[in-house]
């Protein structure tokens, strides 16, 4: 009775098919968005892109370095599921709010771009890395919160 009692309790707790599926295919979407960004600024980099940014209002330039690229990557990817997974936990529209949210963090993203002085493959390449990003994070839709495994 014991090992019957413990068993079913361990289970509970156990994450179930779909739940390991969907974070796996998550932590993919997260690990396909760095490598990609990465991959991408070093090809630019060795195309001659500088990745230099200056404020509009200061004279230090700051040239972006591939560890600066794939942590930001990462940590906005990052910031995308734990979103996603908050929004599944509060609303059943999870996906369709966070669709949005994805859109429209996506846009502003961009603001700063255009708000710093770079030249323009410079600002190219950024706006493709983080078009990249979202387009990597786009899997993490494919599995519905409380979805059954079939």
């Amino acid at each position: 009775m014991t090992t019957t009692t413990a068993t079913i309790a361990a289970s509970a707790y156990a994450p179930s098919h779909t739940t390991r599926t969907r974070r796996r295919q998550r932590a993919l979407g997260v690990a396909t968005a760095v490598v990609a960004t990465s991959l991408i600024y070093l090809v630019a980099r060795a195309a001659g892109t500088d990745f230099t940014l200056t404020d509009p209002g200061g004279t230090r330039s700051h040239p972006l370095i591939l560890p600066e690229i794939a942590t930001f990557s990462l940590v906005f990817a990052l910031l995308g599921w734990g979103s996603l997974a908050l929004l599944e936990r509060l609303t059943r529209h999870a996906h369709v709010l966070w669709g949005g949210l994805a859109a429209t963090v996506l846009l502003a993203s961009f603001i700063p771009i255009f708000l710093e002085r770079a030249t323009v493959d410079t600002r190219v390449m950024l706006c493709v890395l983080h078009v990249v990003v979202a387009l990597a994070l786009l899997p993490m839709l494919r599995h519905r919160a409380g979805a059954t495994a079939r």
